[in-house]
């Protein structure tokens, strides 16, 4: 079978590898479509290295469906659609026993320690089975859709650490991927007003779109302006930050009114410092939490979201480039083109 195989930073090469073989406890799945993350490009630009060996098959945000299914394996057919969550977690050790599996200490993933999406084929292995990583979709959703369900999983992660309340003002700084899927999770929650700082494009005119009640243009509105506009002076109820700009988390503290949420969501870019005026939080007594990953049980709510049509992720997928292609759908992502490409493999050459 033809793979994506990373041999480190800056280096992804179209390989021919043997295809996976099951074991009696393990599952094989065709790829359908494996869609780019923003984590992917840290990787290949040698900015994340943790968990990665070269040569190594990455790629996480994965759906297809089952092709070959071990003896022992129940649940799970031959032509079943599925997706995976990528993180999978040993069960046993101080976090997952304290809810907390997305920060197991044995954890190993999809993309990383196992082989990743970026390929025909993808074995399943008996450790992510065990612990039920791995999803049949109820509805036959074009596997493109399916696979974000992993980037959707980590945002109402997200909205749980920080909840949206019936009525709250949400500001979302940031209209890429994350947080068009933040728009909707806070509109679904009851948020009376959702304000978005975009700088002018497409992704401005997205936000829309998806809901969003006010789009601002940090660049030339004052969006701090806009915010106290929206909140009789107060600041928003929940602020969340999905660039990886570093100033803009003391710019969160800032918008939050008196007791309000800030979630960092996004990691920062370098080495992740920011510079914050400490004193917000303690005088505003802000409520500032951190998140990473994802749950089962929050993969699982993403799934049944995206299955139902509550939140939209058809109008997300703007490129679509097979596999033999994949370098070219890795610029695009880089480039800042659309929301997000989809590498499928089975699809004709040519892109859309």
């Amino acid at each position: 079978m033809i793979a994506a195989v990373f041999n480190g930073p800056g280096s992804l090469e179209l390989r021919e590898v043997e295809r996976p073989e099951v074991g009696s406890d393990e599952v094989l799945v065709e790829v359908g479509a494996n869609t780019v993350c923003g984590t992917d490009l840290r990787i290949l630009r040698g900015e994340k290295t943790t968990g990665i060996t070269p040569p190594a098959v990455i790629g996480h945000e994965v759906a297809g469906h089952v092709v070959e299914v071990g003896g022992d394996v129940r649940g799970f057919e031959v032509g079943v659609p599925v997706t995976i969550t990528p993180m999978i977690p040993c069960l046993s050790c101080y976090y997952c026993r304290r809810g907390m599996e997305n920060a197991c200490e044995n954890v190993q993933a999809v993309g990383y320690e196992i082989p990743g999406g970026f390929s025909e084929y993808m074995k399943v292995p008996a450790a992510a089975l065990a612990a039920g990583c791995l999803f049949a979709a109820r509805e036959n959703l074009p596997a493109e859709q399916l696979a974000l369900v992993e980037p959707l999983s980590a945002c109402v992660y997200g909205q749980r650490r920080s909840p949206v309340e019936i009525g709250d003002v949400v500001l979302i700084l940031g209209a890429g991927p994350i947080g068009l899927f933040h728009i909707q999770l806070a509109l679904l929650a009851g948020a009376g007003t959702v304000i978005v700082s975009q700088p002018a494009g497409p992704r401005k005119a997205l936000a829309s779109k998806f809901g969003a009640h006010v789009v601002v243009d940090p660049t030339s509105e004052d969006l701090p302006d806009a915010v106290a506009q929206h909140t009789s002076g107060r600041g928003a109820d929940v602020v969340i930050v999905c660039i990886g700009i570093p100033r803009l988390v003391n710019d969160a503290f800032r918008l939050a009114r008196k007791g309000g949420r800030v979630n960092v969501f996004a990691g920062l870019s370098g080495e992740g410092w920011a510079e914050v005026e400490a004193n917000l939080i303690h005088y505003n007594e802000l409520q500032v939490t951190g998140q990473t990953g994802a749950r089962r049980s929050d993969f699982e709510t993403a799934l049944r979201l995206i299955e139902s049509g509550r939140v939209d992720v058809q109008k997300m997928i703007t490129h679509r480039f097979p596999l033999h292609d994949i370098v070219r759908a890795i610029e695009t992502v880089s480039g800042g083109e659309g929301i997000k490409v989809a590498v499928m493999p089975g699809i004709e050459k040519g892109a859309s």
